[in-house]
């Protein structure tokens, strides 16, 4: 590389990614956006004897996308390993990340629901938009997390059909003809420019980005990373050429920011790139991370595509000789019983406005036998491999855990949301603390619960938290809820 060149100009970044273990080495990629044309000089990495050079990704305006990829060596302990520019940069363009040990078990950060419908929530919010990420970020200081989950609603992109011009035109319009109207150049920049611009603005905040500068990411989407309720809307507005041009706008900024990769170059942790579907798998020893992408098939009466459902018994052999699953699912596998609401509100003359949200839901009439499907498969590699399997989910904006016991099997369902999204009212977290109470036996002979928390006798965490998986010695989880103005965090071992 000549030397001379300006520092880096850095409008984003770094944002860490996992790309999983391989032996001895802890494979990351690192994500810059820099202002202007000129190549960045490599980034040098402790532990990595060469530096590592840029890969350019993608390109809107002036703002190019770039990509780091590196291994870094493991010892018997964990080890902080320094990266950055050192070469015309200048001294705080320097960053730390931890690399586990070879025999040291993992710990974990989870979180989701990054955002809002409507940011004037967040700003009647008494705390700081960002004070949980403030929060994890000084746990870390103490708990040194290798891995961050983010379980959907990276970002939340409801706006694209109210701010850009075009989109907003099409969107107040409520003629049959706009459905099938092209979707036109003009508008796809829009879209692009929303999109890109959001991610700068949401992950760019301070809080946020000295997390993910630190912190390796595994995240997966949920509906806002795309716009509300994609998937469980009329199939005559899922179809319609406008809602498919944004769709592919938020698919393609999905993979270039949250994947750090193009579309039709995915990472090899992306098990589900063969089949256009962002699912991914990761083994840490004996810990398994099965993150499935339950957004890019998604119609109102399906969650997985066939393609998925024909791959799934192949991908989870995958965890054979681990002691614990992770299953991400964007929505809780484990949780109420929605259909009865559902279907109170499918009664109702006119729309009240929740009713993707509640086809969203694993427990949606419509998804009710993929529901048990998936439950029966997961149950069944448990009980036949031994690996205890634990779900981890959002959505909700409320904390909470679920347990299914039945035929020697016990899955566990542990809820953490949101990090920024406010919680829910007095009201709501009444109600569901009601609903929450009752014990279900599944048409398959699960038995089903919400239990309640020691901690404060209530089944919901009505406060915005985030959730830590510390794996201990003996292969046991702690499961620990940090809840905003909670001094003591909420447990579970598993």
């Amino acid at each position: 590389m000549a030397r001379g060149r300006p520092a880096p100009n850095i409008i984003l970044g770094p944002v860490l990614y996992f790309r999983g273990e391989q032996g001895d080495r802890w494979w990351l990629s690192a994500l810059f956006v820099l202002d202007g044309d000129a190549e960045p000089y490599d980034l040098r990495v402790d532990g990595v004897t060469l530096p590592v050079p840029p890969r350019h990704l993608a390109q809107w305006g002036n703002r190019h996308v770039w990509r780091f990829d590196f291994a870094i060596p493991r010892g018997a302990r964990d080890v902080e390993a320094a990266y950055g520019f050192t070469d015309g940069a200048s001294p705080g363009d320097t960053w730390a990340v931890t690399v586990p040990g070879r025999a040291s078990p993992p710990r974990i950060a989870y979180v989701s629901c990054n955002g809002a419908e409507d940011e004037e929530k967040i700003a009647g919010l008494d705390a700081p938009r960002n004070a949980l990420w403030g929060d994890l970020r000084r746990r870390h200081e103490s708990e040194r997390f290798h891995l961050l989950l983010q379980g959907g609603d990276q970002l939340y992109a409801d706006a694209v059909w109210r701010k850009p011009p075009l989109l907003s035109a099409w969107k107040k319009r409520t003629d049959a003809a706009r459905l099938d109207e092209p979707f036109t150049p003009a508008m796809a920049e829009e879209a692009a420019d929303f999109y890109f611009d959001l991610y700068l603005r949401v992950w760019g905040q301070p809080e946020t980005a000295a997390v993910t500068a630190r912190i390796p990411s595994v995240m997966m989407w949920d509906d806002h990373d795309i716009f509300d309720g994609w998937g469980s809307h009329p199939d005559e507005e899922m179809m319609s050429p406008a809602w498919r041009g944004v769709y592919a706008a938020a698919r393609r900024h999905f993979s270039l920011f949250q994947l750090a990769a193009m579309e039709g170059a995915q990472p090899e942790c992306v098990w589900g790139a063969p089949m256009d579907s962002f699912s991914q798998g990761f083994r840490l020893g004996d810990v398994g991370v099965l993150a499935l992408d339950m957004r890019s098939d998604r119609t109102p009466r399906r969650v997985l595509s066939d393609r998925v459902w024909e791959a799934l018994p192949e991908w989870l052999e995958r965890f054979k000789g681990c002691r614990h699953l992770i299953l991400m699912s964007s929505v809780p596998l484990l949780y109420l019983d929605t259909g009865v609401m559902e279907r109170a509100v499918g009664l109702s003359p006119v729309r009240v406005g929740i009713e993707d949200d509640l086809r969203d839901q694993w427990r949606s009439p419509a998804h009710a036998e993929e529901w048990l499907r998936l439950i029966g498969l997961l149950a069944e590699f448990s009980r036949r491999t031994g690996c205890r399997v634990t779900s981890v989910s959002g959505e909700i904006h409320a904390g909470a855990r679920a347990v299914l016991r039945g035929g020697g099997v016990e899955i566990w369902q542990l809820i953490a949301s949101g990090v920024v999204h406010p919680p829910p009212a007095k009201a709501t977290a009444f109600a569901l603390e009601w609903l929450a109470g009752r014990k279900e036996t599944l048409p398959n002979g699960y038995v089903f619960e919400m239990p309640a928390f020691p901690e404060s006798g209530k089944r919901i965490i009505r406060q915005r938290n985030w959730l830590s998986l510390i794996f201990d010695g003996k292969g046991q989880i702690h499961a620990r809820w940090s809840a905003e103005g909670q001094p003591n965090r909420y447990t579970q071992v598993i």
